[in-house]
């Protein structure tokens, strides 16, 4: 395996790129002045991926709600019995994995043994074992961290505003399933969503930190298997542009209201150079409307509206994106008000060049002091190369946008695009 250099004098990074024999696109980021190493072995299958049609299949299928992060769960099961995290525990490592609406990824970080390590990380997550007695055991332990989820304030807000704004994409089902969905998952349709989703193809390796190509080179050829990629199709529902309800309440034992405000995007059919601009353009836009040095921040913090745990998010992924907005709050619907009123003021006076720069170059800045950092930017990698560019090009994006850009998103931020998430105290 030959691993070929892409360099950038402007970030002084590095980035090695390799195709390994079995298909599996590898990527690694030198950082020998850093003493953690990170990895992480990725698939582009997440909890939206519910309907799809292989070669073998005559039609769609639609698997049960959760199978994406039940399927995660299993991966740390072997056919030996040996727990995964006690081999990375006794090689001085520590591993994870999650699973999101369009991704499952398996980590690990370490400061020695990081060539076993890899070893470790790419054997099992290659080895699926599947029984019926194994997937009853864990449809009990995910049903307890579902119940979990289901008493989370921050949870509920969340998934209850997606309901709100999402009619039939699956972005709004909770990631881990139901209850009853989960019940319905058995060990042959885990089998059949790894076998379409967790091939070389559909997958990548991204590492970050004091490593050498010499020992990725190793790890993978002793632990990569020759896996059939079939061909297959993803399925989501059409979704037009309004919301189901504008405004979703439940209670909860707290002591404090929760709030999410969203706004619904559906121009999310982007080139791959449009979705690095896309993601540079709202940066900036939301550091300029709502970041702390903003107007907007100011105003509520004054007014007492907001605490710290005030922020905002935009997620683009291939078939949805929105722009959140959320916290704690002692009066959501008077914040839902006031950043509607503050919308409609920039929408009227438009946001100002001098604006525009100070947040483009404090966004930049932050993203610039992330490249210390091997966590960060392993997970850029990966992102980045499910959005079919690479963290490095996603740097130069900031250099494409303009003020216009940011002036054209806000003038799609209408009522008839918004809901409002609240989480009351029970008393």
């Amino acid at each position: 395996m030959e691993f070929k250099m892409i360099e950038d004098k402007r970030l002084s990074e590095k980035l090695l790129y390799a195709k390994h024999e079995t298909g599996l696109n590898i990527f690694i980021c030198p950082k020998p002045e850093l003493s953690k190493t990170y990895a992480m072995f990725g698939t582009k299958y997440g909890s939206i991926d519910r309907t799809f049609k292989t070669e073998e299949d005559a039609d769609f299928v639609t698997v049960p709600d959760g199978i994406a992060h039940f399927l995660e769960h299993k991966m740390f099961e072997n056919e030996t019995g040996e727990d995964v995290f006690a081999q990375f525990g006794d090689l001085g490592a520590s591993a994870n994995a999650f699973t999101s609406f369009d991704k499952t990824v398996y980590e690990f970080s370490c400061t020695e043994n990081f060539e076993k390590s890899l070893e470790v990380l790419l054997f099992f997550v290659q080895s699926p074992y599947f029984t019926a007695e194994t997937v009853q055991k864990e449809q009990g332990i995910i049903g307890q961290e579902i119940r979990m989820y289901e008493d989370s304030a921050t949870w509920r807000v969340f998934f209850n505003l997606l309901g709100a704004m999402y009619k039939e994409h699956p972005v709004n089902i909770d990631i881990a399933g139901t209850i009853d969905s989960i019940s319905k998952i058995n060990a042959d349709i885990l089998y059949k969503c790894y076998n379409t989703f967790y091939t070389p193809a559909n997958m990548v390796l991204c590492i970050c930190g004091n490593v050498t190509e010499e020992e990725v080179s190793r790890a993978a050829d002793k632990s990569l298997r020759e896996i059939p990629s079939p061909k297959f199709e993803r399925s989501y529902p059409s979704e037009d542009n309004s919301v189901v309800q504008h405004e979703i309440r439940q209670k909860m034992s707290i002591s404090i209201p929760y709030f999410n405000i969203g706004i619904k995007d559906t121009d999310f059919n982007l080139s791959p150079g449009e979705r690095a601009k896309r993601e540079a353009v709202m940066s900036v836009l939301l550091d300029a409307f709502a970041g702390n040095n903003s107007k907007l921040y100011k105003k509520l913090y004054e007014q007492g509206l907001i605490n710290d745990s005030f922020g905002s998010e935009y997620t683009l992924s291939d078939s949805f994106a929105h722009t959140i907005f959320g916290g704690e709050s002692k009066d959501p619907e008077k914040v839902f008000s006031i950043i509607c009123e503050e919308i409609e003021s920039f929408k009227n006076n438009k946001v100002d060049v001098r604006t525009f720069e100070r947040s483009k170059k404090a966004v930049y800045g932050r993203n610039i002091a992330s490249l210390d950092r091997t966590d960060s930017i392993v997970y850029m990698m990966i992102s980045s190369y499910f959005m079919d560019t690479n963290f490095i090009e996603m740097f130069y994006a900031y250099d494409k946008i303009m003020v216009d850009d940011l002036n054209e998103i806000l003038d799609k931020w209408t009522p008839e695009v918004m809901s409002l998430s609240i989480i009351d105290p029970l008393h």
